[in-house]
């Protein structure tokens, strides 16, 4: 078995300023001044959930929040307006639920939450919504889902969740799917291991993104997982079987990680969410 020594690293690092600029820094009056000027709202949802020895638990609502104020610029440049709504940390944890710190809401209590979101952005007055995720859990994607088609069922704004093509394949969404997105993020050269959590990828953005909240003097110590497909089979199970077959709580190969593959794949991916948004925001004007 493979043994991690992480004293003193408690804490090595502090809250990255991701969050600045939502809309919980608005007054009402600027806010309606935004939306009576056409502002789409954009909305992460994410997860408190372990990422391994070497990642915070809110590695997936620090990743999409980085995204949503790239995405948030692209779409300036296209002259389409929009607000962020601040990150939903609260989701579902079927896969790491074993693991401290991974916070597991019911899909149902997650899904009726959101609705009560989008009706509150309704009464606000905004006609569009997109949301997009940076927790892959597909029990978590279904409580979204189940969220949009019920928020587009008898309301004026449109829903939208705005999914990469893989996580949307793994989840039953197809293009044209009422409510529903594909983004086409860019694959690049495919990992030598299987990397689904906590490795090289999002070790990589965080690395650009945040490198404060990264416990980087662990990282060259984190051996690769090397599973197998069927391994992976066994991990999605989540819980116990979770956490045997990835004791450390990472899935990928952390310590290949560095700050530059990082930056391009969150630019990547804020290019593909953005182009999505903006054609859906040019349809509906």
């Amino acid at each position: 078995m493979i043994q991690l020594a992480v004293a003193n690293v408690a804490f090595a690092g502090s809250t990255p300023s991701v969050f600045a600029g939502t809309l919980a820094d608005m007054t009402y009056v600027e806010l309606d001044k935004a939306i009576y000027s056409g502002a789409v709202a954009l909305w992460a949802i994410g997860a408190i959930e372990e990422h391994g020895p070497h990642l915070p638990l809110a590695t997936d609502v620090y990743i999409p929040s980085v995204q949503l104020l790239q995405i948030q610029k692209r779409l300036a440049d296209r002259k389409i307006a929009s607000v962020i709504v601040p990150p939903y940390y609260w989701g579902v944890n079927r896969v790491t639920g074993a693991f401290p710190g991974s916070i597991d809401i019911r899909p149902e209590v997650m899904t009726e939450l959101m609705k009560d979101v989008f009706r509150s952005l309704t009464a606000a007055g905004f006609k569009q919504v997109y949301c997009i995720t940076g927790h892959y859990d597909a029990a978590h994607s279904r409580a979204i889902i189940e969220a949009v088609r019920a928020s587009n069922n008898g309301m004026d704004t449109r829903v939208h969740y705005v999914v990469p093509k893989p996580l949307a394949d793994r989840v039953g969404l197809k293009s044209g799917d009422p409510g529903f997105l594909i983004a086409n993020v860019s694959a690049g050269k495919p990992p030598a291991h299987p990397d689904l959590h906590a490795g090289e990828a999002e070790t990589s953005m965080l690395l650009s993104a945040a490198p404060d909240v990264v416990r980087k003097e662990l990282i060259e110590s984190l051996e690769p997982t090397d599973l197998t497909p069927k391994d992976v089979e066994t991990w999605r199970r989540g819980y116990e079987d979770a956490k045997r077959v990835t004791p450390l709580g990472y899935l990928g190969d952390p310590a290949s990680a560095d700050a530059k593959s990082g930056a391009l794949r969150l630019e990547q991916q804020a290019v593909a969410f953005a182009e999505a948004i903006a054609a859906s925001v040019s349809e509906r004007r």
